[in-house]
Parts: C-alpha cells; sequence; structure tokens
C-alpha cells in the first residue's frame, strides 16, 4: 500500500471568543496519497478552511488552539519550531485560495511574485529565477510567457491571476496542494480550466491534492475520495463514487440533493423546485413539483429594443478619450409577467450592464425600454417612482445590500415609507406578512443583518423587493454567493413567489445548471451582445452558437462515473470589449432555429474578433 503524504490525526482546533475557547474543529482525520485528490467539502462554517490553516500553521496562536497530529515525511507539523515550519510551507506543502486578486500583491509583477518564492525558499540567483519562473507560466499555460512576467495582476483575467497562484504554489515542487475553493469565485468556462490545470499537474508532479470546496458538481468532476464536513466534525468520507451512489448520513443525500445536474430538465417545459432532504431527518421536503406555466399575455410585461451601454476609456494627462467599453449593444428581448427570463454569460459579458441599464442605475447611449408600455428610459428623474415601484432588483451580496445599522424590519419597511405607500403601522403590518412569505419568523424583525446567515439575509432582501409588490424582479446574480442547499431554497422560493404572485423575473445568471432548473426562456450574452435566444428547452438541449455550446460543455457534471470523461477544455479567454472611440458595431444578421429560439449568424461572414 502507498505510503500517504500527509497524514491528519485526530485534528482540534478552538477559538477564543466571549470569555471562552470555542471548537470549531473536532476529532478531524485522513490521510492522502501521492497523486490523489482528497475533497473536503460542506457548507460555510463547517470547519473546512479552519482545517486547512490549522494544518499549515497559519492560524493566529494567542487566539486559536490547534491539538492533534499532523504528519508529513514522518514529522508532526504541529509540533516543528516555527522556523523550521517556514521552510515547509511553499516547500512541502503549497496553498492556493478562493480569491486571487486579494493574494497577489497589486504594487509587484506576476513575474517579480513567483521568482521571490524561488528566490526564498530554493536560494536561486535572480537570473536562475526567471528561467525558472517563465517555465512555470508554460506550466500553467499562460501564453506569452515572457510579455506576461512584466504584467500586474490587474492586467490580467479572474482565470490567469488563479494560473499565476497555482505557478506560485507550484514553483518549489511542493508535495502536497491544499486548494481552499480556488473556483468558487470565477466563471464556468474559467473553473473548467482550472480544474483541468489542477488534474494534469496531480499527475505529472505527483501531487497529492486537497481540494476544499461547497460544490458537489466540482467534487464528481475532481475527487478520488471525499470527506463531508457539518459543525467541525467529518461525518462522512469514503470513495467519491460511493459518497455519491449510496450516501449514508442524511447532511450528504441534504447536500446532493441541492445540486442542479445539467440535462435534469430534460424533457420538461416548465421550470421546477428542487426535492430538497431535511439534513436532520433525511425525508424529502417537496417532490419537486413543476411550477405553474406563466398567464398567456399578448402584451409583454417589459418589452427592451436595442439597448446600448458604453464607458469611455480615458487615458493622458488631460483625459482625452481613447476607447470605449460596449458593455451592452442592441440588446433586445420581451419578458411577460410570470415569465423567467435568464441572461446568461461570463464575467464582463453585459449582463449585469443590461440589467442596471433597464432600472436607470446605468445611462444608455440608445434604445427602448418599454414598461407596461412606457417609455421608462425617456422618464425624468422626478418620474422614476413609476419604474422603482414596478421593478425591484436583487442584488449577488445580501450583506453590502443591507444597512448593517438598521434592523431588517425597518430596512423591509423603508421602500413603503419612501414611496409614501404606507403609513408607519401599515408598513411594520406588512413586514410581519412579508418575512413568513420568505420562510422567517416575524420576531425577526428586530434584529440585525450580522445576526442572519447569508442564505436568510438574501430572504430579507427579497422581502424588501416584494414590500413595493413590483410586477417584475431582476435578481443580479441573486444565488451565487451562496452554498448549494441555501441556493436550492432560495430558488425554491422564488419560484413558489413566482407561481403565487405572478412574478417576472430577469434572472441575470452565469451558472447553467441554476438556469436549467429555474427559467422559461434563456437569452445567451457575448461580449455585450445576446447571440442567442428561445425557450430553455431549446438552448439546452439544441444549442446552436458555439459560445453557447463552450458554456455548457464547461458545466461541472455531479457524477462521478464521469470523471475524466470531461471534452476537450477550450482554453480561449473571452475577448476584450474595448473599441476605438470611432467603432461601428456591424449588423448582425439572425437565423430561426425553431418557434421563439434565434441564433445569431457566425461563421467567417461575422466580424472575427466577435466569433468566441
Amino acid at each position: 500500500m502507498t505510503e500517504p503524504i500527509i497524514r491528519v490525526e485526530d485534528l482540534q482546533v478552538s477559538f477564543f471568543g466571549q470569555g471562552a475557547w470555542q471548537t470549531v474543529v473536532s476529532g478531524v482525520s485522513f490521510d492522502i496519497a501521492p497523486r490523489e485528490t482528497l475533497a473536503l467539502v460542506g457548507e460555510s462554517g463547517s470547519g473546512k478552511s479552519v482545517t486547512a490553516l490549522a494544518m499549515m500553521r497559519l492560524l493566529p496562536e494567542n487566539k486559536a488552539r490547534v491539538a492533534g497530529r499532523v504528519v508529513l515525511g514522518g514529522r508532526d507539523l504541529l509540533a516543528m519550531p516555527e522556523p523550521a515550519m517556514r521552510d515547509v510551507r511553499g516547500n512541502e506543502i503549497a496553498m492556493i485560495f478562493q480569491e486571487p486578486m486579494s493574494s497577489l500583491n497589486p504594487a509587484l509583477t506576476i513575474g517579480d511574485q513567483i521568482s521571490e518564492v524561488l528566490v526564498q525558499h530554493q536560494r536561486m540567483s535572480f537570473h536562475e529565477a526567471r528561467v525558472e519562473t517563465l517555465r512555470m507560466l508554460d506550466r500553467v499555460r499562460i501564453s506569452a510567457a515572457a510579455r506576461r512576467f512584466g504584467e500586474y495582476p490587474h492586467q490580467l483575467s479572474g482565470g490567469m491571476r488563479q494560473r499565476v497562484m497555482i505557478a506560485i504554489a507550484l514553483a518549489c515542487r511542493p508535495k502536497l496542494l491544499i486548494a481552499d475553493e480556488p473556483t468558487t469565485a470565477l466563471d464556468v468556462t474559467i473553473q473548467a480550466q482550472i480544474l483541468a490545470l489542477i488534474e494534469i499537474l496531480r499527475a505529472e508532479e505527483d501531487l497529492a491534492v486537497l481540494f476544499i470546496t461547497h460544490d458537489m458538481g466540482v467534487v464528481a468532476e475532481i475527487a478520488d475520495r471525499t470527506a463531508v464536513m457539518t459543525n467541525g466534525r467529518v461525518v462522512e468520507a469514503g470513495e467519491t463514487a460511493a459518497v455519491f451512489r449510496t450516501p449514508r448520513e442524511a447532511y450528504t443525500r441534504a447536500l446532493l440533493s441541492a445540486v442542479p445536474e445539467l440535462g435534469s430538465m430534460h424533457g420538461r417545459v416548465l421550470p421546477a423546485r428542487f426535492a430538497l432532504v431535511d439534513p436532520e431527518t433525511g425525508k424529502k421536503d417537496g417532490v419537486g413539483e413543476t411550477v405553474a406555466a406563466p398567464p398567456a399575455a399578448e402584451t409583454p410585461l417589459l418589452r427592451v429594443r436595442g439597448l446600448s451601454a458604453r464607458f469611455d476609456m480615458s487615458s493622458g494627462l488631460f483625459g482625452r478619450v481613447t476607447g470605449r467599453i460596449h458593455a451592452a449593444e442592441n440588446v433586445s428581448f420581451d419578458l411577460f409577467a410570470g415569465e423567467t427570463l435568464a441572461l446568461v454569460g461570463e464575467s464582463g459579458c453585459g449582463k449585469s450592464t443590461s440589467g442596471r441599464a433597464i432600472m436607470r442605475l446605468t445611462g444608455a447611449v440608445s434604445g427602448r425600454v418599454e414598461l407596461e408600455g412606457r417609455d421608462v428610459l425617456a422618464l425624468k428623474r422626478a418620474h422614476l417612482g413609476f419604474l422603482r415601484r414596478r421593478v425591484q432588483m436583487i442584488f449577488q451580496d445580501p450583506f453590502s445590500s443591507l444597512d448593517p445599522r438598521m434592523q431588517v424590519g425597518a430596512a423591509i419597511a423603508e421602500p413603503m415609507l419612501v414611496h409614501g405607500i404606507a403609513s408607519r403601522k401599515h408598513a411594520r403590518e406588512k413586514v410581519a406578512e412579508l418575512l413568513p412569505r420568505v420562510g422567517l419568523d416575524p420576531a425577526m424583525a428586530g434584529r440585525f443583518p450580522h445576526e442572519f446567515s447569508g442564505g436568510q439575509r438574501q430572504r430579507i432582501c427579497i422581502a424588501r423587493a416584494l414590500s413595493l409588490a413590483p410586477k417584475l424582479i431582476i435578481a443580479d446574480e441573486a444565488v451565487s454567493a451562496l452554498d448549494m442547499s441555501i441556493k436550492a431554497q432560495v430558488i425554491n422560493l422564488m419560484l413558489d413567489l413566482q407561481r403565487d404572485l405572478g412574478l417576472g423575473y430577469l434572472f441575470i445568471s452565469h451558472d447553467m445548471a441554476v438556469v436549467e432548473r429555474i427559467a422559461h426562456r434563456v437569452a445567451v450574452m457575448y461580449l455585450g451582445e445576446i447571440v442567442e435566444i428561445g425557450p430553455r428547452a431549446a438552448i439546452f438541449e439544441n444549442p446552436q452558437h458555439p459560445y453557447t455550446r463552450r458554456l455548457l460543455a464547461a458545466v461541472p457534471i455531479p457524477d462521478p462515473a464521469r470523471k475524466g470523461m470531461r471534452q476537450v477544455i477550450d482554453e480561449t479567454e473571452v475577448k476584450n470589449p474595448v473599441r476605438p472611440v470611432d467603432y461601428v458595431p456591424p449588423l448582425r444578421e439572425w437565423r430561426t432555429v425553431s418557434p421563439g429560439h434565434e441564433v445569431q449568424v457566425f461563421g467567417e461572414e461575422c466580424d472575427e474578433e466577435h466569433h468566441p
């Protein structure tokens, strides 16, 4: 039997707070062999990241107590003096974190940051470090390595920054790579590239990998074994295929029931709720019933025609405009009452800009936006109350959307008071009605945002949006930052509210598996333009545009039996949307594939810079 690279035995971690020591990790044990990936999976607060930080001895000694054993090469890391441990970090164990921009020094070039590791740990000269850095940039598939060496982190895309973090981690050829949510902040296509890269490097470098995540789809794709954590304990562990096929614990079954699986909606016309498993009892909550069809209507609730939004790029001493970001270009669609239209694409494609332009939060340079037949782009500022009462927006981060000094009841009541549609007494009564509707106790109205979990805060934001009885809700990545089970609960809530209140949703997202479950129709955006639009089933079962197919091919499938069967990953980066000042967008041609399903014509007759 292969000797494990690392063995963790009965790891215990406690933090000091409120005058006492609080145990946050208890009795965690596992080992990882060479070329093996162990996934440590669980929701936020389960203790996954604390376990990794404790292994690396990165927790503050005056605030944390760590007990147990972490054995690497016959040495207990927890018993080593700090100077010896500094040699282990980077040399024998390396770590990559969730957000590369906050992990990289913005004042240093990426070449200097990789070279610094080699000079510090390998005692290389600066020339030797430069040569090795260029080799590492090639190893992590960063093209034009010599040019990239002198670039700064802000000049790279999110995916490229994460590749730089991997290059730094692997520069000294460590035995163990700890990857702490390395793909959570990335688009699905970039995530697929990073996962494929880690798999290749694991085989080529004989790496052991501890992969920390809350995404069961990623677990199925990359992990040989899986350990499921909750409340600081490992509640289930084993071969990944066995954990997925026959989970023993109710908590594991609950996690798996909340995973949106691409293709699970095949043959269904309408959206469907998640059939969630209760993590305590193991019983199913609902049966995943189909949501009612939207009422037939001849006139759309929202009609968008030719919407364009651009941002000037200035440079030089006098701030001369040298280019423009064509964030949204000639965006057109209809949205009916009781319907969900999903606007999908990668970061920078223009989907959020389109939503903000509809809300008049971002200026539009041209186009027409009709809400109930009224052009909202032509409204004077004094008349924007019409738009604000009928259209509400839910943002990605619920914590930054709420005033931390305001009780949540007051935050929900505030729109009603500002618009003068309710007295303070009536607003309090309305808050008491809205909180149960979004699954919260009315008694919680007196609490502050920091006293709630992320999922509860998003429910509060939904309640606040509902306070004005809107016709349309624009949900801008409203579930992207949530754990899988919380995400599924919020989606079920949104579907229930749509069924009961006839709400229209413009659902902005990059998560294609979630979109497949919630949307009636889908519009795919690329470089500021809609390139394909149609009924959800048509887009997912018969994608026509190469960019749509690329998005779908990158979605992780939560099925370990398909591990290693992924198609070849497209390494192409999304093109830069900055255009010359005098750039005139070409007229696009469209082809009708089936009723309601249209695709922008692509190929040699289209400009090459626009073709993914």
